[in-house]
């Protein structure tokens, strides 16, 4: 009959290590892609909190540049991407509108760093979300998403537009595809640690 294991034979079994877990969240303003980001690069089915607009908004949400939008998310997005067994990587997309902004502080909280998304027919709408980044000192970067039919820019001059220190990675993207998307969260991820290290000015 064999015999329960021993506290000494327990405590010698390798004790399974659990993977890393790093918070990315993804901000922008209203209608700029970031559902669409989030659902692009996520393994699983992405939770999606999004609720059909409705004549309420009118007034409220500003659907200049995206008048064919029909639905909008009111608490958050969240996909997840395993890079290695010891490293998963969890999305969080911010609502855009004002009036939820109050989700950004719960979002945000220990997140390693943020992807603000630009339309560029609209890109005032990024001003809030660099303004809160900035603020808490969270490393981010400006990923200009290459909708249809925009005009396109040279990405200085977004980055002149938006006021952004000269270390804030600016870049295009596609939020539809795969490859872009994986592109901009590996240059946030070597931004972020580029940040860790750097020396602190005094």
């Amino acid at each position: 009959m064999d015999s329960a294991p021993s506290e000494q034979d327990r405590a010698a079994r390798p004790v399974p290590k659990l993977p890393t877990a790093v918070k990315i969240v993804i901000a922008g303003g209203f209608g700029v892609g970031k559902t669409t980001m989030v659902g692009t690069v996520s393994e699983t089915v992405p939770l999606r909190t999004e609720e059909i607009l409705t004549d309420r908004s009118i007034g409220v949400d500003d659907l200049a540049g995206v008048e064919a939008k029909a639905s909008t998310t009111v608490a958050m997005d969240f996909g997840r991407i395993t890079l290695r067994k010891d490293l998963v990587l969890y999305l969080f997309g911010t609502p855009g509108q004002e009036r939820f902004w109050f989700m950004w502080d719960e979002l945000s909280l220990g997140a390693l760093g943020a992807v603000v998304l630009a339309d560029t027919r609209r890109l005032a709408d990024c001003f809030p979300s660099v303004d809160y980044f900035e603020r808490r000192g969270t490393p981010f970067i400006v990923a200009v998403n290459c909708f249809d039919g925009a005009r396109r820019y040279e990405l200085e001059e977004v980055r002149m537009a938006l006021n952004l220190a000269e270390e804030v990675p600016v870049m295009l993207c596609d939020a539809r595809k795969l490859d872009s998307c994986k592109e901009v969260l590996i240059t946030l991820v070597q931004h972020a640690q580029r940040a860790r290290i750097a020396p602190v000015a005094t």
